[in-house]
């Protein structure tokens, strides 16, 4: 007599339905940093190629380009990483809060930046 266990199939549908709201998520950010790579004057497409999107999100920071490296280096690339979110902000005439609002509740501040009113003035907000 075989035996039937239902709980492998109820945990594939919830790992399922995880997989695809991920997806779903992700694809919303990706189109997110298209748009914002697109106001910066970069093309939109480069939000999707791993490693040449930081690239490029170095560049509308004004930040060189071996700072790719520091994003490599593990605990280094988180303060850098927060840096950059600032330098981004800052980029788009934004100040601290923006910031803020970027790091801790980054699901509203990217749209915002995205589809928003917000305006590319330079790199860091061309010296502010």
């Amino acid at each position: 007599m075989e035996d039937f266990n239902y709980d492998s199939g109820a945990a594939t549908g919830i790992f399922g339905t995880f997989f695809i709201l991920w997806l779903v998520v992700l694809v919303f950010y990706l189109f997110c940093m298209w748009k914002i790579f697109e106001k910066a004057g970069k093309p939109g497409w480069a939000a999707i190629i791993p490693i040449y999107n930081y690239i490029v999100l170095l560049e509308i920071v004004g930040k060189p380009v071996w700072w790719v490296i520091l994003l490599l280096i593990p605990f280094v690339n988180i303060f850098v990483g927060f840096y950059i979110i600032h330098l981004l902000s800052k980029s788009f005439g934004h100040d601290i809060g923006f910031t803020l609002l970027l790091i801790f509740l980054g699901f509203i501040g990217i749209p915002m930046l995205a589809f928003g009113s917000s305006k590319y003035v330079g790199p860091a907000g061309a010296n502010s």
